[in-house]
């Protein structure tokens, strides 16, 4: 197959190519392989939760309508789509109880390799929680913060105090669908029961149910994740950075950080950047050590460092067939286990970092907070190492100027300055119809399209009408690579009512919120929306929308669940979308839903027939709102002025 057909990313074409030529397989070859997949299962209309099974559906009518124990296609596509909700809601809660583990460890004195970074944060989330800060360090603020964090993930009763954050009229829609979110285990413990041969067996019940583990979610365990990580590490403002492959450095130690949580990353950058670490590198003949990131924990260092990103989820095995890598550090999620053909094709030492990750044949150093620094050096001592063993080195010359990290605390400031941060002028500028509104894109890289199409054709489609975007994720590095975060350039491509009001400002019109646990952030700037004033009373009424059309994993899902029920359209490629096999399933999350909650599913593989939906979605919230009619303007004369009351 042509490169060019496999991704849009030109260095991606390069390495795609020279992988081809080496006989070494990828994630396309092996998609490829798999061909076709299936159909049952892209339907979700098979079943295999019981040992009576598997059972599939017939999608035409002509054989089995319903499975051993009577599960109708309704209940086994509900059950599918719930079991991945709840595994997504899984992986980045368990990352959020790991940061609220290391947070608690460093307040304790514990983990004396980290230390809170950003204590404005910290106060004001303690005020939030509760927790006392006159006449209190740091420290003893941050125990009593931690604390309460960790306890969200898996107390008896309650529920998750960030959900606090919605406007109340979205709290309100919450309860009175007995979806407010409890503990996070406790959620996902449910789905999986409630999912299980011989319980929940009403589609729309179990759909319900989706909705409240996705929000323990974007409302609970990742939203805990963000607002931890900034304090621990460090709350993002904008700073410039490079992207893709041609950040490697032929003459220099290369070592890639790979996987999602900052508290390998975090170590890793501060040990290349040791002075004892620097003297070893050259003695071997390096100019120095260089390290990159790929996939969501890339989003991280870059935001908060200007360490650059070597690519996205699909890159992940290019980058070490340009035979530069020493030493790549995963930790979890979004880790091919095809990575251990790959580095063992070439010099590249793998290495796993986190207990719950592990990977035949590859070498297992435990990431253990106590002894962080320690444990970070050791793997740079292996990478500088290995740069001995090098073999033949290609690296694409192929990188842009990116620049990264719009928390909300920064697009606040940017926004409003120290003393007046708001988001007045973002409302204000809605209103006027000078941006026509906001979109969120989010989300992976799927072999099964060109590789940062989608992603990339979406943003310039909403950024040329005047929608402001927000990315987070792999997307964010899409965009990134493209030349779509380089304010620069993108402002050449934005409308000219954004473009004004970009410039005006001082921000890009597109803005990069981090990595995919991040999408938080975007939930809190809609609440901020609506607390602004003059946008309605809850976000269903805020013309917004978010998509994700290249998504991979089960995340994916929990991510959009939590925006649907937090008031949002979502729109997914259909090709991803795993519900099509039921035809009441289709319709009650692409329709019936939003008479519910006031967000909703759609489907749209088309990036620019994807925008087009979006905008149709944001003039309707515009139009709702009243704020697309003219206003006559009427100049007022002395005795105008003169009769004018004050009531």
């Amino acid at each position: 197959m042509d490169p060019k057909e496999r991704s849009s990313d030109k260095a991606a074409q390069e390495m795609i190519k020279r992988m081809a030529e080496a006989g070494i397989a990828n994630a396309w070859d092996r998609l490829e392989a798999q061909s076709p997949q299936c159909g049952f299962g892209k339907l979700g209309v098979c079943c295999r939760i019981c040992a009576m099974g598997p059972c599939r559906i017939d999608p035409f009518g002509e054989g089995p309508q319903v499975g051993v124990c009577g599960a109708d296609v309704d209940t086994i596509v509900a059950r599918n789509f719930l079991r991945a909700i709840a595994a997504g809601v899984s992986a980045h809660s368990d990352h959020g109880r790991t940061v609220a583990e290391v947070f608690l460890a460093t307040a304790n004195g514990e983990a004396k390799d980290y230390q809170i970074k950003d204590t404005i944060k910290l106060h004001k989330l303690a005020l939030e929680l509760g927790v006392e800060i006159k006449d209190r360090s740091a420290n003893e603020i941050a125990v009593d913060v931690g604390k309460i964090a960790l306890a969200e993930f898996g107390k008896s009763e309650g529920t998750q105090l960030m959900a606090r954050r919605a406007p109340a009229p979205r709290q309100e829609i919450w309860k009175k669908l007995g979806i407010t979110p409890r503990a996070v285990d406790r959620e996902v413990t449910e789905s999986l029961h409630r999912s299980t041969m011989g319980v929940d067996q009403d589609y729309k019940n179990i759909l319900t149910h989706a909705s409240r583990v996705a929000l323990a979610d974007g409302w609970g365990g990742a939203m805990l994740a963000t607002e931890l990580q900034d304090v621990l590490f460090g709350t993002p403002y904008p700073g410039r950075g490079e992207v893709n492959m041609g950040v490697l450095k032929e003459d220099q130690v290369n070592i890639i950080v790979h996987g999602h949580e900052p508290i390998l990353s975090e170590m890793i950058a501060a040990a290349s950047q040791d002075a004892e670490m620097l003297a070893e590198a050259k003695k071997v003949g390096a100019k120095g050590i260089n390290v990159a990131g790929t996939c969501c924990t890339a989003n991280e260092l870059l935001m908060r460092h200007g360490i650059p990103i070597a690519g996205n989820f699909l890159n992940q095995e290019l980058v070490i067939s340009t035979g530069a890598i020493e030493l790549m550090a995963v930790d979890v999620q979004c880790v091919m286990q095809g990575l251990t053909t790959v580095a063992n094709c070439y010099h590249t030492k793998l290495v796993t970092t986190a207990d719950k990750a592990k990977m035949p044949g590859i070498e297992h150093v435990s990431m253990e907070e106590t002894a962080a620094l320690d444990t970070a050096k050791e793997l740079v001592k292996t990478a500088i190492g290995n740069y001995k063993n090098r073999g033949e080195v290609y690296i694409p010359e192929e990188k842009e100027s990116a620049v990264g990290g719009f928390s909300f605390e920064c697009i606040n400031y940017m926004l409003g300055g120290r003393f007046r941060a708001s988001f007045r002028p973002l409302n204000d500028n809605i209103i006027n119809g000078r941006i026509r509104g906001v979109a969120g894109i989010v989300g992976c890289t799927n072999p099964k399209v060109p590789q940062d199409l989608t992603h990339t054709t979406l943003t310039r489609e909403l950024i040329k009408r005047d929608v402001l975007v927000l990315t987070t994720g792999c997307a964010t590095i899409a965009c990134g690579k493209l030349g779509l975060t380089n304010p620069a350039k993108a402002l050449e491509l934005a409308g000219p009512g954004l473009r004004e009001v970009c410039e005006t400002v001082g921000m890009p019109p597109v803005l990069t919120c981090g990595s995919c646990v991040d999408n938080t952030r975007l939930l809190v700037s809609c609440s901020e929306i609506v607390r602004e004033g003059g946008l309605g009373e809850d976000i269903s009424e805020v013309p917004v929308a978010g998509a994700c059309l290249e998504s991979v994993s089960e995340k994916a899902f929990a991510i959009g669940q939590y925006f649907v029920a937090s008031g949002l359209l979502v729109v997914f490629a259909k090709e991803i979308m795993p519900i099509l096999g039921s035809e009441n399933v289709s319709n009650y999350l692409f329709d019936g839903i939003e008479k519910d909650v006031g967000g909703r599913w759609a489907v749209e593989s088309d990036p620019v027939k994807a925008a087009d939906m979006i905008l149709e979605h944001i003039e309707a919230k515009r139009d709702a709102l009243g704020i697309n009619v003219e206003k006559e303007r009427k100049l007022y004369d002395m005795a105008d002025r003169r009769a004018l009351s004050i009531e």
